[in-house]
């Protein structure tokens, strides 16, 4: 099949196909004599897969790194469940980090009064300026 057919049943655009060719997650099965990509049903599949790991976090470098671990013989299961271990304490990470920034808005708006106040005197402004001006002091 060609690229724009592969396109439409993956739901993805042919830029993206050719963006995973150029990442080296999807390859053509062949090219014509004329340069076309043509791909078969792995390249479905294959689609499938990256689509779904994205959407657990995956990056094209994991992604990349799954592909290369079925791929290899030598590899197990227990590979695959590190890789995913490893993704998920990541994404935990991220998670509390992101926690921590919506509290410190959070803290930001309450010490702002919904006055039409002039920027000059705008409580979180001058609290992330004098938060900017300590850790400038403060190398930690």
């Amino acid at each position: 099949m060609t690229i724009g057919k592969l396109a439409k049943l993956a739901e993805v655009s042919a830029d993206t196909i050719r963006f995973y060719e150029d990442e080296r997650l999807l390859m053509p099965a062949k090219k014509t004599e004329a340069g076309y990509r043509l791909y078969d049903e792995d390249a479905v599949r294959r689609l499938d897969f990256i689509k779904h790991a994205q959407h657990c976090g995956m990056t094209l470098s994991e992604i990349r790194q799954l592909l290369e671990l079925k791929a290899d013989d030598s590899s197990c299961c227990s590979d695959v469940r590190s890789l995913a271990i490893r993704k998920k304490l990541q994404l935990e990470q991220n998670i509390k980090a992101m926690q921590a920034m919506s509290q410190a808005l959070s803290e930001l708006i309450e010490i702002c009064t919904a006055e039409d106040r002039p920027l000059d005197d705008c409580p979180i402004l001058a609290a992330l300026e004098s938060s900017m001006a300590s850790q400038h002091r403060d190398p930690h």
